[in-house]
């Protein structure tokens, strides 16, 4: 079985049996990780291009290992540092990048739909490592297979998104990936926040944190992206963090055997307490080594990779 997609550029347009294939596809690459030698030659010969216009560590990092891993040759383009500070056009960009042989681009961009622009123009896979503050569709990836690893299956698992809804580009993949798998999904966070018209993504809305997270199966805190805000949003961080950071007595209100969750990186003692942060229930830790397998398994499966990936 294939993708049918030619690009990930967002989970809205990912079907759920694809997104079953890149499970099965990343599980099976896990035990790759596992090994003292962690090489096969499943890309051999291919060349795959990291172009990020924003900055990154566990996104951009782990393409660049994953890649490896499975032996193609990569180059990342560090923007500051190319001739798109000379005025270059993000079309000439990668076109140029196209004529220099690559076989499959992985862009980060601060422009909200720019990997689909950019998929119309270059004639290879496009992934989206993050666009705006629309989607990021391998970080949903990464977080719907760490919570099935963990669970076993999502179907009505309640599921609350916690913090910078707005911003978040985490949050609208991981809405739509958790929807299409059956998921509950919450979101919680200040009313200048939430967007507007968000119910219509099937969610239910809390402005209070206690309430949001009572009972749920799984708590996805996300990272105020001050970067990204105007100001005004909320008095203080102090006062966010009382309202809305997660804490060992609020996490009380949980299921029991609730998992933790943190795209990164983390402002400690802002959303999420270091406690909670690094205590039994966090498997923060683990949706960074799942990140590695499931872009391993994109790379695979766009690249058209041998059979032989165990090898």
């Amino acid at each position: 079985m294939a993708l049918k997609s030619r690009h990930i550029l967002g989970l809205k347009e990912i079907e759920k049996e694809e997104i079953e294939l890149i499970f099965d596809t990343a599980e099976s690459f896990k035990e790759i990780l596992s090994r003292p030698i962690k090489k096969v030659p499943t890309l051999r010969g291919k060349s795959i291009v990291n172009l990020f216009y924003e900055p990154s560590t566990r996104t951009r990092t782990s393409f660049e290992i994953a890649a490896k891993i499975l032996s193609a040759d990569t180059s990342s383009i560090a923007v500051s540092t190319s001739s798109v500070v000379k005025g270059e056009s993000l079309k000439d960009t990668v076109k140029t990048l196209k004529a220099l042989g690559c076989d499959l681009l992985v862009i980060r961009h601060f422009s909200s739909g720019a990997p689909y622009f950019v998929s119309k123009i270059i004639n290879c896979p496009v992934i989206n490592a993050g666009d705006g503050c629309h989607e990021h569709p391998t970080q949903g990836l990464l977080d719907l297979f760490t919570i099935k690893e963990k669970k076993g299956n999502l179907s009505g698992l309640k599921v609350v998104i916690v913090g910078d809804i707005l911003h978040s580009r985490v949050a609208r993949s991981d809405i739509w990936g958790l929807n299409k798998l059956g998921a509950k999904v919450r979101i919680c966070g200040p009313r200048t926040m939430i967007p507007q018209g968000v119910e219509r993504l099937g969610v239910e809305v809390y402005s209070d944190l206690s309430k949001a997270i009572s009972k749920v199966d799984v708590i996805i805190m996300l990272r105020l992206q001050l970067e990204r805000q105007k100001g005004g949003l909320f008095p203080t961080l102090k006062e966010y963090s009382s309202f809305f950071g997660l804490n060992k007595e609020n996490l009380k209100l949980a299921k029991e055997d609730v998992l933790v969750m943190h795209p990164g990186p983390i402002n400690r003692g802002v959303e999420i307490r270091p406690e909670v942060a690094d205590g039994l229930r966090s498997v923060i830790e683990e949706q960074v080594t799942n990140g590695l397998a499931i872009r391993m398994s994109l790379l695979y499966l766009l690249l058209g990779g041998k059979e032989d990936k165990g090898a």
